[in-house]
């Protein structure tokens, strides 16, 4: 049975540090923590923006201007956090100096990690997590945080999943990270790991389909590289996956797809380091999309009495929404720790650990709609 962590209630006020806390995903986190009652300390290079934000949020909300690369280890000695929050992207290729430095400082640490090796590779500390009784948790965002909180709602409709089709489709108007931008364009074009697929040799940003969105059309999507290719085939059994993302507008969703085949062709093309301005670009079309997006699941097995059975989820968000989704597992689960409630001990991906009850009461305030089918 895995270890508990039992913490006594702790002092609210700037106990939960958010590194990026001003970015793209921080400041969302950041706001709904206080929202709540918790103390926050708001982590970055960037005094200005650091400082405005925490204006904005009152006195619930510090500032701690430092470089997370070259002085993590002496910052969470002086401030002592007890939740650590890890913004900052993009984590494909990254490293688990963050997570190590938490750990070693008795810090509990989550993070919005989408790379692939990252956050199912995570487990590795997972032995020194639980010697310091410790909570590292990666992948606090839509996968597998959200993608997990589905199959666990519907899992018991089925005697066995055999196949799981899903992506993501953002309007062109909502908001997007450079951090976010950076680890799609790293892996665009390129032979993915292998994995439960329905195609013999996967590549990035290729096997497009068109998915019909409720109240948002058709969308183009494509294959994207994320942890849950690894995770939730082992997790729940499932023989075939695939996952996708997809741009609102078809001129860039399929301008990128071109890219795709020129890197795969062999050309070098430094796709990752051109995503600030790739993401420029991006922005000059916004006026011909919306800020309306979406998330579907399709989920194919047996039932109990072996019948084929199909479960269908969307999770819609309009009016710029959608940057809220992949903040929920880090906000429900860093006051879950800053409130000592228990959670596991160790290292871990975020599978199962938040339920769809809990995440769709977090988002409850926001443009929202569930469709089921």
């Amino acid at each position: 049975m895995a270890a508990r962590l039992k913490l006594q209630k702790c002092h609210l006020m700037h106990n939960i540090l958010i590194l990026g806390g001003y970015g793209n995903f921080g400041k969302r986190i950041a706001r709904a923590l206080v929202a709540k009652g918790l103390g926050i300390i708001i982590a970055g290079r960037n005094r200005q923006k650091a400082e405005c934000l925490a204006s904005a949020l009152g006195e619930r909300a510090k500032v701690a201007i430092f470089d997370v690369h070259t002085a993590l280890d002496e910052q969470l000695q002086r401030l002592k956090p007890s939740v650590v929050i890890n913004t900052c992207g993009p984590f494909q290729g990254a490293d688990y100096a963050v997570a190590k430095a938490c750990i070693a400082n008795k810090a509990h640490y989550i993070d919005l990690a989408d790379g692939r090796d990252f956050v199912t590779n995570i487990s590795q500390l997972d032995d020194e997590a639980k010697a310091r009784n410790i909570c590292v948790i990666s992948g606090a965002s839509t996968v597998p945080g959200l993608s997990s909180a589905v199959l666990e709602h519907y899992k018991s409709d089925f005697s066995k999943i055999t196949r799981l089709k899903y992506g993501i489709s953002p309007g062109q108007k909502a908001e997007r990270g450079l951090a976010t931008t950076k680890g799609i364009l790293s892996y665009v074009g390129k032979q993915l790991q292998p994995f439960a697929s329905a195609t013999k040799h996967p590549h990035g940003w290729q096997d497009i389909y068109r998915q019909d969105y409720p109240g948002l059309g058709k969308r183009w999507m494509a294959n994207c590289d994320i942890p849950d290719l690894d995770l939730l085939p082992q997790h729940y059994g499932i023989k075939k996956i695939q996952f996708s993302a997809g741009l609102e507008l078809s001129p860039l969703h399929l301008g990128l797809w071109g890219l795709s085949w020129i890197v795969r062709l062999g050309i070098p093309l430094p796709l990752k380091r051109l995503a600030n301005p790739m993401l420029k670009i991006s922005n000059w079309f916004d006026i011909f999309g919306s800020a309306d997006g979406g998330m579907h699941m399709i989920i194919s097995g047996k039932g109990h009495a072996g019948e084929n059975l199909t479960r269908t989820w969307f999770i819609i968000a309009k009016d710029g929404y959608g940057p809220h989704i992949p903040t929920v597992p880090a906000i429900v689960l860093a006051e879950k720790l800053a409130r000592g409630e228990p959670l596991p001990a160790g290292a871990m991906a975020c599978i199962g650990l938040v339920s769809l009850e809990e995440y769709l009461a977090e988002l409850q305030d926001f443009g929202v709609e569930v469709i089921e089918a």
